[in-house]
């Protein structure tokens, strides 16, 4: 499943949903990096 999430205050980053973490924020990959941040919501 694809996800967006923000990291920062203006950086947006979408990829593959990796999974959950504790603070609420998701792991996203893209290629062969992963990206935490914040969900965005639709």
């Amino acid at each position: 499943m694809i996800r967006t999430i923000t990291v920062g205050s203006c950086i947006s980053i979408q990829g593959k949903f990796e999974r959950d973490l504790d603070d609420g924020r998701i792991i996203v990959r893209v290629g062969e990096k992963t990206y935490a941040g914040t969900p965005v919501t639709p």
